[in-house]
């Protein structure tokens, strides 16, 4: 099938959906779209905690892809919802997501699929991929990030340099946080508050400042906000869910995902990232891309965490090409059989 003028495929609806029984009272939604016999391929969302969208369906080939959305715990269709205080967050770690993954893996009956994510989901992929090389053919990768609590402190108190009146709000909407504090930490306390208005409060706080960092590529304006603009349950899911993530450093290790890249050896991979990319500044990109044979990384001059239309057609272009590999390689083993 051929890709439009912008070089997105035509919009199509899932083949296949179903809810995973992953344990702990967790029920994971997951969807498969385009081709049942096509190369197998899991799109891993960001926040931690936005859900998949329907948008980046239209990144793959339906003719050639069979590629595999689902929501992580905790957020979009997938329950319990983190937006219910009552809901339990003790179960949703990276951990938990990496073994959500292998087990929808199994369940589908996929022995190996390429991954494709952004964000937070380049972090979540690389730690599955780093655990499970032997599950994954390639990887895709659009605004590379490790999580790393360095990371963390540049998006929640560093960042805050260039827009010094924003993050002083942010920081006010702790009370009681010294400039010097654990700000994380301190709102995933208040989204955890007993008192609906304070987390919502928190919620909103936290939101505004997230549009701040991203206001460069954005008018920052609700409601088509990236953050702000959210439906108000998806808004108080993604704000538990990153506090939550963030304040724990994503359970990982200082550095584990670059200091373990070397087992990503054998497995291709295409990373496109932003030059202007303030929520996820290049730099953890370039170590990466040095840290991993056989990847590759694409700067793209002009662009930043949301990416461009240059950033789409990067990514289009490397899932397009792994798909023409894998029809070659299906190809050679049809003719080597015939012989």
């Amino acid at each position: 099938m051929d890709a439009d003028a912008g070089g997105l495929y035509p919009p199509i609806e899932p083949y296949e959906t179903g809810l995973l029984d992953a344990g702990d009272g967790n029920l994971v939604y997951w969807e498969a779209c385009g081709n049942p016999e096509g190369k197998p391929a899991l799109v891993v969302h960001g926040g931690p905690g936005s859900g998949c969208g329907t948008g980046v369906r239209r990144y793959f080939d339906p003719d050639r892809y069979r590629v595999v959305l689902f929501d992580q715990r905790g957020c979009g269709r997938s329950t319990p919802h983190a937006s219910d205080p009552a809901t339990d967050m003790r179960h949703n770690t990276t951990a938990h997501l990496i073994a959500d993954m292998e087990r929808l893996r199994t369940h589908l009956g996929i022995d190996r699929w390429l991954l494709y994510g952004g964000s937070w989901g380049s972090t979540l992929l690389l730690a599955y991929a780093q655990t499970h090389p032997e599950r994954v053919s390639e990887i895709v990768v659009s605004g590379v990030t490790t999580t790393r609590r360095s990371e963390i402190d540049w998006l929640y108190r560093g960042a805050g340099r260039f827009f010094p009146e924003q993050w002083e709000r942010f920081l006010a909407g702790a009370p009681g946080t010294p400039r010097d504090g654990d700000v994380v930490a301190a709102y995933a306390r208040l989204t955890e508050h007993p008192e609906a208005a304070v987390r919502e409060q928190a919620t909103a706080d936290w939101c505004a400042w997230e549009d701040a960092v991203l206001s460069g590529e954005t008018d920052g304006s609700a409601p088509t906000a990236p953050y702000t603009g959210r439906p108000a349950a998806a808004r108080l899911a993604l704000v538990r869910i990153c506090a939550h993530y963030f304040s724990h450093g994503a359970w990982l290790e200082e550095g584990a995902l670059l200091r373990d890249a070397g087992r990503l050896a054998g497995i291709p991979g295409v990373l496109v990232h932003g030059r202007l990319d303030m929520a996820g500044p290049l730099g953890t990109a370039w170590e990466l891309a040095r840290a991993w044979p056989g990847s590759r990384l694409i700067v793209v001059d002009g662009a930043g965490h949301l990416g461009t239309d240059a950033t789409r057609r990067h990514v289009l272009g490397a899932l397009d090409a792994f798909a023409r590999a894998g029809d070659q390689a299906g190809d050679q083993a049809g003719d080597q059989a015939g012989d």
